[in-house]
């Protein structure tokens, strides 16, 4: 070899292990693993320097690529988090990325950068509980309204789009129903109506990527201009620590910045570390076996005489199949559609309402299998499962659900590491027994 070859020439499955090392945030070339940082506040040398610092924060005239930051204290910003940021938006093909304490926390965070009171959000008609509580709940008190639709439906989105549309928000794929919304076609619809508008009125497309992760697909790539996600999910996969991203265009770092700043949903750095250190490393080999797991385990749901329907996007007869295939790729371009899957109970429903059954399975689960678990989270090593009508999106009212096409008798599976054999024997057992 010719010399040291620069780091963006190797995959993205080494950089995620590796890391940038030649970090702007922290210099630590001796460190096998990059240091954590556990300190509120920061010792300033003078005066001048703590001035200093707090000019350059969230100053668009100031060109941070050319010195280190000046570290005041942990909520403007700090090294450990920085460098998961850098690594972050590296992996989401963004030019910035920032992290919030939450997942929420980064939705949260980027609506209220985009939005102001008077202005509208259109957003696909299912989406993580939290969230349709926020925008239909909170938002509407400072004057910011949310118009629900289907999302593929090209027609009802065109007419949904007024004057006062600042965001297009959708989840792809859709938790807990595994829709796959087609971003490119969303970016068309918005291009068109953004043609002539201002910068101050222009559209933004804001994805919810956490089902899908960045290994999987990444939104910025085809055409969203934020990806959002639960870092709790599958960039932790072992559901140690809570955390949440906004991945974007440089242009909006300032405005996040000052918003997590006043708002202080700051991700605590040791979360950020051990994000950093065994979460995105570990990325690509856990998603890569769990995948290749999530299909052996759909295929067999598919053959049980107690199970309705089952969707997974690696299916050719899902409804977005093609659109699947376009959009989640991992980064060496091979379809990649991830480990959710949802699938329904046959007599799931008795007198309009979820039956025992549903009730029993589940149950099951909970009491004698021991591969299974029921917890509300997803993307972790462990396989785990839950019934999303009655759990994670309770807060979507009854007929709203039956109307977004949520049923009863709906099961989410988030597909661990476990040996795929032993998850469908745990099934099967738990379907003779309900």
């Amino acid at each position: 070899m010719k010399g040291k070859k620069n780091k963006e020439q190797y995959r993205m499955r080494t950089h995620l292990v590796h890391g940038n090392f030649q970090s702007k945030k922290w210099d630590y070339d001796h460190h096998v693993n990059p240091p954590m940082s556990a300190s509120a506040m920061y010792r300033l040398s003078s005066s001048q320097r703590g001035a200093q610092g707090f000019v350059e924060f969230a100053n668009e005239d100031v060109d941070k690529t050319q010195h280190l930051p000046i570290y005041i204290y942990d909520r403007l910003e700090e090294p450990s988090r920085g460098m998961l940021e850098e690594n972050l938006s590296y992996a989401e093909r963004g030019n910035i990325c920032l992290t919030f304490a939450t997942g929420m926390a980064a939705i949260s965070a980027v609506i209220n950068v985009l939005c102001e009171q008077g202005q509208e959000i259109v957003a696909h008609q299912v989406t993580y509980g939290c969230t349709y509580s926020f925008l239909n709940g909170w938002l509407p008190r400072f004057g910011i309204n949310t118009i629900w639709l289907e999302m593929n439906d090209e027609q009802a989105l065109r007419a949904a789009i007024s004057d006062k549309t600042r965001v297009i928000y959708f989840e792809t794929p859709v938790n807990p129903t595994m829709t796959m919304i087609d971003i490119a076609a969303a970016r068309k619809v918005v291009d068109e109506f953004n043609h002539g508008r201002s910068e101050k009125q222009q559209i933004k497309i804001v994805v919810d990527n956490t089902l899908a992760t960045p290994y999987c697909q990444r939104p910025l790539e085809l055409g969203a201009d934020f990806s959002v996600q639960s870092l709790t999910k599958g960039i932790s996969g072992f559901g140690t620590d809570m955390g949440g991203s906004v991945v974007s265009e440089s242009q909006y770092e300032n405005q996040l910045l000052l918003y997590r700043k006043d708002f202080g949903g700051v991700l605590n750095p040791r979360s950020a570390w051990t994000f950093l250190v065994y979460g995105l490393p570990s990325l690509a080999t856990r998603m890569s076996n769990q995948i290749k797991t999530a299909h052996h385990v759909a295929k067999f749901l598919r053959e049980q005489p107690g199970i309705d329907k089952v969707v997974y996007p690696g299916f050719e007869d899902h409804p977005e199949y093609e659109v699947a295939r376009r959009q989640m790729t991992n980064p060496e371009g091979k379809f990649s559609p991830g480990n959710m899957i949802y699938f329904t109970l046959k007599d799931a429903v008795d007198n309009g309402k979820q039956s025992r059954k549903v009730d029993k399975f589940i149950d099951y689960i909970a009491d004698r299998a021991y591969c299974i678990t029921l917890a509300v989270s997803l993307g972790c090593i462990k396989t785990l499962i839950e019934n999303p009508y009655s759990m994670t999106h309770a807060a979507l009212p009854e007929d709203e659900k039956r109307r977004m096409g949520m049923e009863p008798g709906g099961i989410r599976l988030s597909v661990g590491l476990e040996d795929w054999h032993d998850i469908c024997e745990d099934i099967k057992c738990a379907l003779a027994h309900a």
